[in-house]
């Protein structure tokens, strides 16, 4: 199952079908499978979606899963992923995979980190053990693992920090030109990626040069790291009237339904998040216009609607509220997998909705309806506190 070692003339073509003002549906191929954009990818961080099977995900409609870069370099080692096939064979997994660089997990995650301009020199959150990752080595280990998408490494600075953010984002620079030389294989989309924190002039140099390179997609880094909306929107603003549009564009870590339509109208065509499984397992339902629904609350114990009456997932379809708070209550496994099942549904619902409604050129319908149920059920969730 692993991917071919050739590469066809199809492979990483991006074609746009549809657009709608800056929103587009487009079509990017890969060697295992078309993805129909605008998609949601669920973080499947140890070479698994926490709580679901491959096959569950696929009947919920995943095209595309993230998997760490860091996580798996540190253990079983991407020595061990590509002896056994590589990322899709080991994982079972026969469609698109996208591996970030590791960067943001050591500069997030490491108990010590020591940056230069040749790399990073980090201790394993694991077991203190010393480990450097450079550019070249973020690719390989990356080839290893064998995912359809890749990242090359980049330095996501704190996004109000003007100085850190000059420095990272010439690092980051650097980076990506070493990240394109060290890149071999050809079954691999190698992304740059953009920096800049909530400067417009800093996006704006960022998104030239990294489009300038000649990667076959670009990535958007550094948003949703603790900037508000209004800031993360105006960046894409910037962004994404620079990044050529011939090419898919990821926005990474974003997965709040809010965000995503606020994207998907700027011109984003790729997300992920842990947000859908890690609220799922601390009890939380997400809501498909916006806000959450917390199942442990005692007033759901004799509650027996679904989470949403709207929703056609297995989970709405089969199971009550009451019987959701239950599991959560009562520590069972199951809830985790029910309620990851519900809040994935939700958000890749919600780019199949984005996608009909770009083919159809409604957006602007779409989006007024979806926002008039979103204060609708922000209220809603107000008056329930």
């Amino acid at each position: 199952m692993s991917a071919p070692t050739t590469s066809p003339p199809s492979w990483f073509t991006f074609e746009i079908v549809a657009e709608d003002g800056r929103a587009r549906v487009g079509r990017f191929h890969t060697p295992h499978g078309v993805l129909e954009t605008p998609v949601f990818a669920p973080v499947g961080t140890q070479a698994t979606v926490k709580a679901l099977t491959p096959a569950q995900l696929g009947d919920l409609g995943v095209t595309l899963v993230l998997a760490n870069t860091y996580h798996l370099y540190l253990r079983p080692g991407a020595d061990v992923v590509a002896q056994m096939g590589g990322l899709h064979h080991f994982m079972a997994w026969p469609h698109p995979i996208l591996t970030d660089s590791g960067g943001f997990q050591v500069f997030s995650l490491a108990a010590m980190r020591d940056i230069d301009d040749d790399g990073v020199t980090f201790r394993s959150h694991l077991d203190g053990s010393l480990h450097r990752l450079t550019p070249e080595k973020a690719v390989h280990i990356q080839e290893q693992l064998g995912a359809d998408i890749i990242m090359a490494l980049d330095e996501c600075p704190p996004p109000y920090d003007r100085a850190y953010n000059e420095e990272a984002l010439r690092r980051t620079h650097l980076w990506a030109e070493r990240s394109l030389k060290a890149h071999t294989r050809k079954d691999q989309a190698l992304f740059g990626i953009v920096q800049g924190g909530v400067f417009p002039d800093l996006r704006e140099q960022s998104a030239r040069f990294i489009a300038s390179l000649g990667f076959p997609g670009h990535a958007i880094g550094g948003l949703s790291v603790g900037e508000t909306k209004e800031e993360m929107y105006a960046m894409l603003d910037v962004v994404t009237a620079v990044l050529p549009r011939e090419k898919p564009r990821y926005l990474m870590g974003v997965g709040t339904p809010e965000d995503i339509v606020e994207a998907v109208r700027r011109g984003v065509d790729m997300f992920d998040c842990v947000l859908p499984t890690r609220l799922a397992r601390h009890g939380a339902a997400m809501l498909k216009h916006g806000g959450r629904l917390n199942l442990r609350r005692a007033e759901f114990a004799r509650d027996p609607r679904p989470i949403d009456e709207h929703c056609t997932c297995y989970t709405c379809q089969n199971f009550s509220r009451a019987y959701l708070r239950h599991l959560i209550v009562a520590k069972e496994m199951l809830a985790a997998t029910l309620m990851s099942i519900h809040n994935i549904h939700v958000l890749v619902d919600l780019t199949r909705e984005l996608r009909q409604a770009i083919r159809e050129k409604r957006l602007d319908a779409w989006l007024a309806q979806w926002y008039a149920r979103h204060r609708a059920t922000s209220e809603t969730n107000l008056a329930d506190r």
